[in-house]
C-alpha cells in the first residue's frame, strides 16, 4: 500500500460477521465499498487453540476452516499447490492427525517417538494415516481456493486486505514441534524462556504470554528461512501485513519458564534488522505495518525507519498531560496507522462511559466538543481527519457499541473473540452516513456506483 494515499478502512475479525464465517463476505464486501472504505482490516487467520484467540494458534502458517462455509472445490490444482506447501503443509497435517488421535494432548505429551520425531515412527504414521493427512492437507487447499476469491472479490471492489501476524508462534503448534531447534526449548521440548511483556496500561503484573522465544542464532543461520516463508504466505493472503508486538524485533521481554507473571523478566536484543533486511532482500517492497504500541524505546522507532514502515496510533490514548504524546492527533504523522481504538481495547463508547468525570472534561475540551454524547462520534471524525496516511474503524465504534461488543481483554481468558454485529442492527442510512464522513476528509477519490 502507498502511503502517500489518504484511506480509510474497518477492523472487524471475520468471526464477528453476522454468521460467524466468511459466508456473507460479498455482502460485507458491498457495504465496504459502499460505505468508501478501501482497506479491511482483520486478525489473524490461523486455526486457534484452547480459548479461540486468532493469537495463538496451531500453525504459522495453516488458516482456520472454521471460518470458511462448506463448498466444494476444484482439485485440479491440488497436487501442484500441495507441492508448493510442502515446506510445512505435510507437518502440519501430521501435527493434527496426532493431536486428534492423542485426546488433543500438546505434542510434549506424545509418546516419546512421535514427539521427538523418530523416522521410522513417522513413517509408520504416515502409511496407516494416509488418508486422514491427506483430508486435512485438501482442507487447507479448500480454504486457500476460496480466499483467493475474496481477495478477488475485495479487488474488484477496490477493497486491500489488511492481515495481522503474531511475532510469536504457540508452543503447541506444528511449526515448535517440527522446527524445535529454531526455538529455546529444554531436552523435553518444553520452553526454558517465555514471551510477554512487562507491566504496563492494560496489566499491573503485565502480561504473561507463555510463547516459547526464538532461537536467533538458529534462524540468522540459515537466512531466517522460516520467517521469509511465513511472510511470503502472508503476501500471498493480503495487500498489507501488521506485525503484532513489532518492538519484539528490536528486543523481546525474556521470562524464565518458572515464573507466574511477567514482572521478572529483562529485555534482549534480537536480530530484527538483519531479519526485515533479508526479506527486503526477497521481496523488495515490504508492505508491514509496526505495531508498536506500548513501551516503544528509540531503538524500536529507528528500526521502523530504518525499513520505511508505517507504525500505529490509538486515539483513545491521546488524552493526558504530555504534549509529546505520539497518540495525539496533532503529533500523529503521515506514515501511520491511526484508530479509535484496536481490538484490544474498550469500544469507545465504552472507554468513554468508564472514564472519571474530571478525565472527561479533559476530552471533551481537547476534542472541542461541549455535548458529552458527541464524543464517539467526534472521535472518529478525529481519526478520519488526522494526517495519517491510513484511518481504521472498530465495527463495534461504526455502531456506537458499549462495552457489550469488546472483542478482547488482554490478560483475560473470558469472554473474547466472541462478538458478532447483525445486519438488521446497520442502519439504513449508515453507509452513505460513512461515506460523506470519508469524503469529508478526503479519504475516498470519488462516490462507488452501486
Amino acid at each position: 500500500m502507498n502511503f502517500d494515499t489518504h484511506r480509510a478502512g474497518l477492523l472487524l475479525h471475520p468471526t464477528s460477521l453476522p454468521s460467524g464465517t466468511l459466508a456473507d463476505v460479498d455482502r460485507w464486501l458491498d457495504f465496504l465499498r459502499a460505505a468508501g472504505f478501501s482497506v479491511w482490516q482483520m486478525l489473524p487467520l490461523g486455526v486457534p487453540l484452547a480459548g479461540q484467540s486468532p493469537y495463538q494458534c496451531a500453525s504459522a502458517f495453516a488458516a482456520n476452516p472454521g471460518l470458511f462455509p462448506a463448498a466444494p472445490v476444484d482439485l485440479h490444482g491440488f497436487t501442484d499447490w500441495r507441492s508448493r506447501q510442502a515446506h510445512w503443509l505435510v507437518d502440519f497435517a501430521r501435527f493434527m492427525v496426532i493431536k486428534a488421535e492423542q485426546g488433543t494432548a500438546a505434542w510434549t505429551g506424545w509418546p516419546v517417538t512421535l514427539r521427538d520425531r523418530d523416522a521410522q515412527t513417522l513413517a509408520a504414521f504416515d502409511a496407516r494415516y494416509a488418508d486422514r493427512l491427506n483430508a486435512v492437507m485438501i482442507e487447507q487447499y479448500r480454504v486457500a481456493y476460496h480466499w483467493k476469491r475474496i481477495r478477488a472479490q475485495a479487488a474488484a471492489r477496490g477493497i486491500q486486505l489488511f492481515g495481522d501476524m503474531p511475532i510469536f508462534v504457540a508452543h503447541d503448534s506444528a511449526d515448535v514441534w517440527a522446527q524445535r531447534d529454531l526455538f529455546l526449548l529444554n531436552d523435553e521440548g518444553h520452553p526454558t524462556v517465555v514471551t510477554g511483556v512487562p507491566p504496563d496500561y492494560f496489566s499491573e503484573t503485565g502480561q504473561r504470554w507463555g510463547n516459547p522465544h526464538y532461537n536467533w542464532a538458529a534462524m540468522q543461520a540459515d537466512g531466517f528461512a522460516w520467517w521469509r516463508a511465513r511472510l511470503a504466505a502472508h503476501f500471498e493472503w493480503f495487500d498489507l501485513v501488521r506485525i503484532d508486538h513489532f518492538r519484539g524485533l528490536a528486543a523481546a521481554w525474556v521470562i524464565p519458564a518458572s515464573e507466574p507473571t511477567a514482572i521478572h523478566g529483562e529485555w534482549v536484543e534480537t536480530p530484527g534488522a538483519a531479519l526485515l533486511q533479508a526479506i527486503a532482500a526477497e521481496m523488495g517492497e515490504l508492505p508491514l505495518v509496526a505495531e508498536d504500541l506500548g513501551i516503544i524505546t528509540p531503538d524500536v522507532t529507528a528500526l521502523r525507519h530504518q525499513f520505511g514502515l508505517p507504525g500505529m496510533a490509538v486515539l483513545q490514548f491521546a488524552f493526558d498531560q504530555h504534549a509529546d504524546n505520539p497518540h495525539k492527533p496533532e503529533n500523529v504523522q503521515p506514515d501511520t496507522v491511526y484508530y479509535t481504538g484496536t481490538h484490544d481495547n474498550d469500544t469507545t463508547l465504552g472507554w468513554w462511559r468508564a472514564l472519571p468525570d474530571e478525565v472527561r472534561q479533559q476530552v471533551m475540551q481537547q476534542l472541542g466538543v461541549s455535548d458529552p454524547g458527541a464524543v464517539p462520534d467526534a472521535m472518529i471524525d478525529t481519526v478520519l481527519q488526522s494526517r495519517a496516511a491510513l484511518a481504521i474503524l472498530p465495527m463495534q465504534d461504526v455502531l456506537r457499541l458499549g462495552s457489550e461488543a469488546r472483542m478482547n481483554t488482554p490478560g483475560t481468558d473470558n469472554g473474547n473473540w466472541a462478538w458478532r454485529f447483525a445486519w438488521d442492527a446497520l442502519p439504513a442510512d449508515l453507509a452513505s452516513n460513512l461515506l460523506e464522513k470519508l469524503q469529508k476528509a478526503h479519504r475516498c477519490e470519488t462516490k462507488p456506483q452501486p
